[in-house]
């Protein structure tokens, strides 16, 4: 039986906290294009950062079962 997929923090690819890089993995888009349109969100209308935070306090991180 498939795995379901599901968004979990990055510990691979992050820069910060792992948003963008487990959006990235989730989608499977390069985690940069995800940190380029989350800059521009940020710079334009200024809820880049407040979403960027919620999403940091939201998303849980992957607990590893060996």
């Amino acid at each position: 039986m498939a795995e379901k997929k599901r968004l979990f923090l990055s510990d691979t690819n992050k820069v910060f906290a792992g948003v963008c890089g487990g959006i990235g993995e989730y989608f499977d888009i390069d985690p940069t294009v995800i940190r380029v349109i989350w800059v521009i969100l940020a710079l334009a209308f200024g809820s880049g950062i407040l979403a960027y935070i919620i999403a940091w306090i939201v998303m849980p991180k992957r607990i590893h079962r060996y």
